[in-house]
Order: C-alpha cells, then structure tokens, then sequence
C-alpha cells in the first residue's frame, strides 16, 4: 500500500481526521450558544461577545483578562466586555482590530464547516488578528497549519456566516 500521499491528500484526509473528531467527541458545550442563531457573532444569552473576556487584552502582554459588565461596547450586533478603560478606548477607537475573526467561532470548526462555541483561553494572535479554538486539543491540530487552515477558513466562513449552527 503506497501511503506516500500528496500534500493536498494529506491536508483533506487531517481535516477530514479532525472533523469526524469534533462531530463525535465534543461536548454539548462545545456547540454554539444558540444552535439556531443565524447571527454572524457568537455570543451568550446576553449578547455578550468572548465569554465576557477583554478582546484588546488578547493583544497585550499577560494575555487574556475577564471584562467587566461596567466597561462595554458595542461591535456588529455583539457587546464587548473591558478590564479596563484604556482598553475600551482602543477597542471603540478601531473595533474590526480587536474583535475575533470568525465572528469568534471556533477556526478550526470555521475550517471544518461548522460554528463552534469556543475557549477564550485557547487563542492566537496571527498577523494582527484574533483567533480562538474550542479547545486546547483542537488548537493544537489547527496550529500544526495556520496558513492551510485559515485559507480554508476564509473560503469557508463566507458560507457558513449567516447560517445556523444547527444547519451545518
């Protein structure tokens, strides 16, 4: 048996690897808040962007902090929590810099086709955007090719957006 695959065989049998992974073994809290939202940003029952955490504070050295409900701002449809009003300035100043790609759904799922809920404490910052994963594990897979799966994931997203989780 030859398993000398090309690159792209190797890259769709992986994602294919991780997609049967994440249909099967993740949990219901992995799942989008709302499964039959069609809203581009994922949020709580609040309307509460990245679990209430501090989109700046991802750029800034000591990583991610927890907002506060007295420090907020508004951005496509979402409420952004701050640690603090510095940050808030910044966000408001340039809100496309700070909010997470993807709407914050997962990048892996965004790859994968699916609007996954995420971890806000497994995250990157890539050439100047957030980006978050389900889980650590996940994130682990999606950093094994950052370029292929945010190619994927831009390609993907421009379907998936304004879809229900449920319907993917």
């Amino acid at each position: 048996m030859n398993l000398d695959f090309q690159p792209s065989r190797r890259r769709a049998l992986s994602l294919f690897a991780v997609a049967v992974i994440a249909a099967v073994a993740l949990p219901d809290a992995a799942r989008a808040y709302d499964e039959t939202s069609t809203s581009a940003v994922n949020v709580d029952a609040k309307g509460v962007a990245l679990k209430g955490f501090d989109p700046v504070s991802y750029f800034k050295a000591g990583g991610p902090k927890q907002g506060t409900a007295k420090l907020t701002a508004a951005f496509e449809g979402a409420t952004y929590r701050f640690a603090n009003a510095d940050n808030q300035k910044l966000f408001v100043a340039d809100p496309a810099k700070y909010a997470p790609s993807y709407g914050g759904f997962c990048a892996m799922g965004v790859a994968l086709g699916k609007k996954l809920d995420v971890d806000p404490m497994a995250w990157r910052v890539v050439d100047g955007k957030l980006y978050l994963n389900v889980s650590k594990d996940v994130q682990k897979r999606w950093l094994d090719d950052v370029p292929g799966n945010l190619t994927q994931a831009d390609k993907t997203w421009v379907q998936l957006k304004d879809r229900a989780p449920k319907s993917l």
